[in-house]
């Protein structure tokens, strides 16, 4: 049990919300092992976590820990190319495609390996390697035509899940490794994250729109539900105001309050993205925004409360509070900034 609220570990990786917790306590001086056990989690997580990511002396002084930065270092390691083995250790990977060609299974050649290879970890690999190197582009090292040599013989690999589960649930998603590069570099406008804050016992919501390269926001109101439907209608009318330039593409996550995902695309010209379960790193400026949504609209209090104008208002003062990221720009004057680079650009109320 995690005695400060933050319920189980949310993942296998930190997230933005343990990041900040941690930064609380380590400036108050709570050991690492008591942090760990506040957070459910083990104390080499933890030290591994402060070990890599404390700031430098120019950045915050030697062992200080923020957040932010922590947050962007990991987002920045996790989005590193990493060789991949079967790509970079030639023996290995002409020992499974020699037994490819025999007609032996990837859990077959991955067995045999352990039993012949004893301890010598350059020539371990397991089955799951060996079929992502096969079907998945960029994978790294066996050829595609080998898939011929399986016993389905598809180029394809069949999805093995079942019908209720999560991923299952929003019918032709596209995941974020899809997305084109050019938004991760965030020099190009009009590629928004999103996520809903939820009200007390789930029964209250509001939209989060969040525009990646200036931090722009746009509020959704949702008050007569939080499902598909009515995220479709609130979604479709806050891009309706924007110019084309600046709906390119949307990642949201899982989550299935985005069933209609093809009709908001198709009515708004977005190419929509779905993140990976449980990381909500993949659209961290979406976290980071709904932290500041929070002084607004605290957690377990009724979200239906609040009107369009209101949720107007609070879009704009987030709009216009200056925003480090940005040199201290607005994220108003940052996306004014953005469109008139370009001559004859339609232009963008400011206000959410």
């Amino acid at each position: 049990m995690c005695p400060v609220g933050l319920g189980e570990p949310s993942g296998r990786y930190l997230s933005v919300v343990e990041r900040e917790q941690i930064a609380v306590w380590w400036a108050a001086e709570v050991g690492i092992r008591e942090i760990a056990r506040r957070l459910g989690r083990s104390a080499g997580t933890i030290s591994r976590e402060l070990d890599r990511n404390r700031c430098s002396r120019r950045a915050g002084g030697p062992g200080m820990y923020l957040a932010s930065v922590a947050q962007e270092k990991a987002e920045m390691r996790a989005r590193r190319p990493k060789p991949r083995k079967l790509a970079t250790c030639l023996s290995l990977r002409r020992e499974v495609q020699n037994r490819l060609i025999e007609r032996h299974s990837p859990e077959q050649i991955a067995a045999r390996l352990r039993l012949e290879f004893g301890e010598d970890a350059e020539m371990r690999v397991s089955h799951e390697t060996i079929y992502r190197s096969l079907y998945v582009q960029g994978k790294g090292g066996l050829r595609r035509e080998l898939t011929q040599c399986l016993r389905t013989g598809r180029a394809v690999r069949k999805p093995h899940r079942k019908a209720d589960e999560r991923r299952g649930r929003i019918p032709g998603m596209i995941n974020i490794s899809e997305r084109p590069a050019e938004v991760a570099d965030r020099a190009v406008p009009g590629h928004w994250e999103g996520d809903l804050i939820i009200g007390k016992d789930n029964a209250t919501a509001i939209g989060t729109l969040v525009e990646r390269a200036t931090r722009f926001v746009m509020l959704l109101h949702l008050p007569a539900g939080h499902g598909a439907e009515h995220v479709e209608a609130a979604m479709i009318t806050a891009m309706a105001g924007l110019p084309a330039t600046l709906r390119q593409t949307l990642t949201w996550d899982q989550g299935k309050e985005m069933a209609n995902h093809a009709a908001i695309a198709t009515a708004t010209d977005l190419d929509i993205y779905f993140c990976d379960p449980h990381s909500p790193w993949q659209r961290g400026t979406n976290e980071n925004t709904n932290g500041l949504l929070r002084q607004y609209f605290p957690k377990s209090t009724n979200l239906g409360f609040y009107g369009p104008g209101y949720l107007d208002n609070v879009a704009d003062e987030l709009n216009r509070r200056p925003r480090k990221t940005l040199g201290f720009k607005t994220p108003a004057e940052a996306l004014h900034e953005l469109l008139t680079q370009s001559p004859n650009q339609p232009s963008v109320a400011t206000t959410g």
